[in-house]
């Protein structure tokens, strides 16, 4: 009979992870946030683009986000949004 491995893991090295992924979700909705906002630079009014806009705003702005991090969310979109303009 085999018997299963298993490893000893640090506390940490859980948490490490989780708040990595946290990190790049926050980091692909800037991504998709900043996408949309040149997307509707070249194409105003691009349903698809709007969507995708108005998405990440709720999302920056959502209980989850609040629980992924303590960042600002309205910082971070003047910041993509300014960063855009220029």
């Amino acid at each position: 009979m085999s018997r299963l491995k298993t490893e000893y893991k640090r506390p940490d090295e859980h948490l490490e992870g989780c708040q990595a992924l946290a990190n790049a979700v926050v980091v692909q909705a800037a991504k998709d946030y900043r996408t949309a906002l040149q997307h509707l630079r070249k194409h105003p009014g691009s349903p698809g683009a709007l969507s995708v806009k108005r998405g990440c705003e709720t999302f920056f702005h959502s209980h989850w986000f609040s629980q992924l991090t303590g960042l600002d969310p309205d910082y971070i979109l003047k910041r993509i949004r300014e960063e855009e303009a220029a």
